[in-house]
């Protein structure tokens, strides 16, 4: 179910606005836009004589393809008390049949066009719309038609035969098996306040079982007549053709879908306004977590935004939003944080016709009155003091920082991340001015945005009516529930507290207050065939570079050292484990996180320090403009990283709060046990994170372990992918990393030592009230390394997945997912890693953990069939085609060329590869690997 809250109103997609001439009227002092928003000219809008709309832009990233969607204006919302569920049911028989594909021929055709089911071929449903996700390629015009037929299809050419319903009740069940649990049962106490008055509290999308199982053939059939209507769904094309083709054969597939007459009335359902403060408490046994909600939802309706001034009034909600939440992000780095994290927020609820203002924080079981009283307090104190004028100063150039970055990319924008805005524009009359425009009316209107302005909103967003309150969190010994008296006293509490202002500390605006002495560049080298220029710095470190044109404001980067936690002794590898990754709690340079926000603010870098197994490494991005502030940071994590106990101890807290009760939660059990049972006699084997094992953890030891790893930066490799400037990046490079000490220590890492046993074993962990089970199926072997198995091992994944959906989910309708997945790593040893895993009901585990198995030995026993194999392939260089023009791809693939002493040809022969990829190689894989020795682990419900 897609969720209609987003949690953050990010400026770059919350589409822009008109920068009109005409002034409009004068009010408050102010100059009021009044001409409208206008519609992004690289778009073309239209609408069919039936009353379908559709939207069509051509975009050339990636190559030879369009992003096909089909969006109704119709979900749960619109169910009688007969149809429950069946809105989303509906979605899934899209796929079973329809006049043009028979039951799985859909999904079969687009398999072999390299349309992989729910990595690239989706839907989803939610209370108010129903869409359907179709990538197709633009190059074939077979293909391209047949794109365009399919969505025709679901259109108004479903089948719904009776065979195909039935056969799809148990997939449906199964994904709402899924969705069982602790949540799913405080959501269902606390839905009926949060959405009080109002239909949605009684059509969650998933429906219920009792109806899922006894619906009526015409039940479905009725939902899909009814509202599967052309006036409610638009087209959306977006890609690389022309308009003119996209747009003929819209009208050649949905101009002959006749016109409805008398169709039942699409309403708009209301969440009806309360006087009262409503509060839902709700506690389960098996809550991993604990949450606490503060909705203030508004008294009118929502109301789309149309003029420049609507648009105008979104930037100073978008400001708000930003400046209260970092205020929180203070008080969640502050010595003793009240919670987890907390966020608020302006923006829609489950209800299309209403938007609220909500302050959401995750606490600790003990702490959600506290968690509560922070938010309500950071509330207050807006209300009585307002924000700072520095607080708004950063804020206004961090948004204008994103969206230059928007703007700057605006051409090399991917299709699949453009066309939600035109579904949005159809399902929620969100606008769609474009990015151009976007970014110069906001650069224009900021500046006129006073700090007054910004902090008023409270008074609007916040009111003692239509104010809903929830908590939700673990039931356990000795825990005592908080109730709604404790909650209203500390709503009267709060308002009448002494607040004191926030206080705005200034920090340096430079990272580096003493520049070091620059090193030099020893030798620089290309290689052709990587299109790369590697540096060798006098400190002996490399810097390898790869200018690409994927992107114009971006740089990714990534470093490693051979290492890592693999030289820690054994004792000193568990003390530290959980204590690295609150290291870069305190901040660098004397700056601490909280300081560091504040620098960063108008600033687009980013370097995150960690230790592996194998290596000490960095990882980061940057826009180019920033990228002396990555080589910055790079350079404070190497000499000045700063060492706080008050910011570890509050990183420790955090963990604490956030882990308390996770193994109240099955999955969650059932992988600590897992992990545990395969590591038996594994003395380097952490486990999963508690609060006992934080408490447990050395700081000091992980510091200066920590301090250790990162003493020579000679040994270091640095990767630089994307829009980068050589001399640029040489000149950095010289004063930032070569001026760091080189010990010419040449680490190596130490293989792990420790092997799992390759014998058959069944482990079955009980755990849980629900009717709920999981499997994985594992196998893991020592091996040697060659290329051919490694691509055999990953295609042999996608076969059996391939089979597996068609036995497991489409004949036995067992389960609503399964994967299989191979592979073959070098590091730290070379290991053969095989894994089968599927969620059922715990009645179905033998039947379904025989029939994979039988999937398995039919593989061994009679290879794979041609068709899929070629589904495979196609698929294989369908994703490779798009990855080859990504800097991502590129700067894995360098980093992992280094460390796995593999060369170029590893990258350049993959297709090659693919191409003399046999039926037999994988036939091979299956019988040398996928043998009786197998780990069988079995997640079942607790015995009664």
């Amino acid at each position: 179910m897609k969720k209609h809250i987003t949690l953050f109103l990010s400026l770059f997609l919350i589409v822009g606005v008109a920068l009109a001439q005409n002034k409009g009227d004068v009010q408050k002092g102010r100059t009021i836009p009044v001409a409208e928003i206008p519609v992004d000219p690289n778009v073309k809008v239209g609408t069919l004589s039936n009353g379908l709309t559709y939207y069509i832009r051509n975009n050339g990233k990636p190559e030879d393809k369009v992003e096909l969607r089909l969006a109704v204006n119709a979900g749960s919302i619109m169910e009688t008390e007969r149809q429950l569920g069946l809105a989303h049911f509906m979605e899934h028989m899209n796929f079973n049949g329809t006049k043009n594909f028979q039951k799985n021929d859909l999904v079969d055709y687009l398999q072999s066009i390299g349309v992989k089911f729910g990595a690239d071929l989706n839907a989803y449903t939610s209370f108010d719309e129903t869409v359907y996700i179709l990538p197709i390629p633009s190059d074939d015009p077979e293909k391209l038609e047949k794109g365009f037929q399919i969505i025709e299809d679901w259109a108004h050419n479903t089948t719904l035969s009776e065979e195909a319903i039935d056969g799809e009740r148990g997939v449906v069940l199964e994904e709402l098996r899924l969705r069982l649990g602790a949540d799913e049962r405080m959501q269902r106490e606390t839905l009926p306040k949060i959405m009080y008055g109002s239909k949605y509290a009684d059509r969650l999308p998933i429906g219920t079982k009792e109806n899922l199982e006894n619906f009526s053939y015409d039940d479905v059939r009725n939902y899909y007549k009814t509202w599967y209507r052309p006036e409610l769904m638009a087209v959306v094309a977006v890609g690389d053709l022309d308009v003119a083709t996209m747009e003929q054969k819209i009208k050649d597939h949905f101009g002959k879908i006749p016109a409805t007459t008398n169709g039942q009335k699409r309403e708009e359902y209301q969440l009806p306004n309360h006087e009262e403060t409503l509060i839902a408490i709700a506690s389960d046994p098996e809550a991993a977590f604990s949450r606490v909600n503060i909705m203030y939802k508004d008294r009118k309706n929502a109301t789309p935004s149309v003029t420049i001034d609507d648009y105008r009034n979104g930037l100073v909600r978008n400001l708000f939003s930003q400046l209260i939440n970092n205020r929180l992000g203070e008080l969640r780095n502050s010595a003793n944080p009240p919670f987890v994290f907390g966020f608020s927020f302006y923006g829609g609820t489950f209800a299309r016709t209403k938007n609220a203002y909500q302050s959401i924080a995750q606490t600790s079981a003990e702490g959600q009155l506290d968690g509560l009283k922070a938010l309500l307090m950071e509330n207050e104190r807006v209300k009585r003091y307002g924000f700072q004028q520095g607080e708004l100063d950063r804020a206004k150039k961090s948004i204008i920082a994103r969206l230059e970055k928007s703007y700057n990319d605006r051409d090399k924008l991917e299709s699949g991340r453009i066309v939600g805005q035109y579904v949005s524009n159809y399902l929620d009359k969100q606008p769609i001015p474009g990015i151009e425009w976007q970014f110069e009316t906001t650069k224009r209107l900021l500046d006129g945005i006073e700090i007054e302005e910004v902090s008023k909103l409270i008074n609007a967003f916040i009111h003692n009516d239509n104010r809903v309150i929830t908590l939700t969190g673990p039931e356990k010994e000795g825990l005592t529930q908080v109730t709604e008296d404790q909650v209203l006293a500390l709503i009267k509490e709060v308002e009448g507290a002494n607040i004191k202002p926030y206080e705005d500390e200034a920090v340096r605006e430079s990272l580096i207050e003493k520049l070091p002495a620059a090193g030099t560049i020893v030798s620089t080298t290309k290689d052709d065939a990587l299109g790369t220029t590697t540096m060798t710095l006098s400190n002996g470190a490399t810097v390898t570079i790869k200018k690409t044109d994927f992107k114009n404001d971006e740089v990714l980067f990534q470093a490693f050292s051979f290492g890592g936690t693999s030289l820690y002794s054994d004792e000193e590898l568990i003390a530290t484990s959980f204590a690295n990754g609150g290291i870069t709690q305190a901040g660098i340079g004397g700056l601490s996180l909280t300081d560091m926000t504040k620098f960063m603010s108008g600033k687009i870098a980013n370097v995150s320090p960690f230790l592996s197994n194998s290596a000490e490494n960095f990882r980061g991005s940057a826009a180019p403009k920033d990228l002396e502030v990555l080589f910055q940071m790079v350079h404070l994590y190497f000499t000045d990283i700063n060492k706080d106990n008050e910011a570890y101890q509050s990183f420790v807290s955090k963990q604490k709060s956030f882990l308390g009760n996770l193994m109240a939660n099955p999955n969650f059990y059932f992988q600590d046990k897992l992990g545990s049972k395969r590591n038996e006699g594994n003395p380097r084997y952490s486990g999963f994170p508690t609060p006992e094992k934080y408490d447990a953890a050395d700081y000091d030891l992980a510091y200066k372990k920590f301090k250790e790893r990162y003493a020579d930066a000679g040994d270091f490799h640095f990767y630089f992918v994307g829009n980068v400037d050589e001399a640029q990046v040489a000149a950095f490079a010289k004063a930032y990393i070569a001026s760091l000490p080189g010990l010419n220590s040449n680490e190596k890492y130490i293989p792990t030592k420790f092997r799992e046993k390759d014998t058959y074993e069944k482990f079955v962990v009980n755990r849980g009230t629900d009717p709920k089970s999981n499997v994985s199926i594992l196998w893991r072997e020592e091996t040697t390394y060659d290329r051919k198995t490694e691509l055999a091992a990953m295609a042999l994944g996608e076969v059996l997945t391939i089979k597996l959906v068609e036995k497991l989910r489409e004949e036995e309708g067992g389960v609503y997912g399964v994967g299989a997945r191979g592979s073959l790593s070098k590091i730290t040893f070379t290991d053969f890693d095989f894994s089968i895993s599927f969620p059922c009901g715990p009645e179905n585990v033998d039947k379904l953990v025989a029939a994979s198995l039988a999937e398995v030995e039919k593989i061994k026993k009679e290879g794979v069939t041609a068709e899929d194999l070629a589904k495979v392939k196609e698929t294989y260089l369908v994703a490779r085609k798009e990855q080859v023009k990504t800097n991502r791809f590129w700067l894995t693939n360098l980093v992992n060329l280094r460390q796995q002493d593999r060369d170029a040809t590893f990258i350049s022969d993959y297709e090659k590869r693919v191409a003399d990829l046999t039926a037999k190689d994988i036939q091979n894989v299956a019988q040398k690997f996928l043998d009786e020795n197998y780990f069988l682990a079995i997640l079942m419900p607790e015995e009664k």
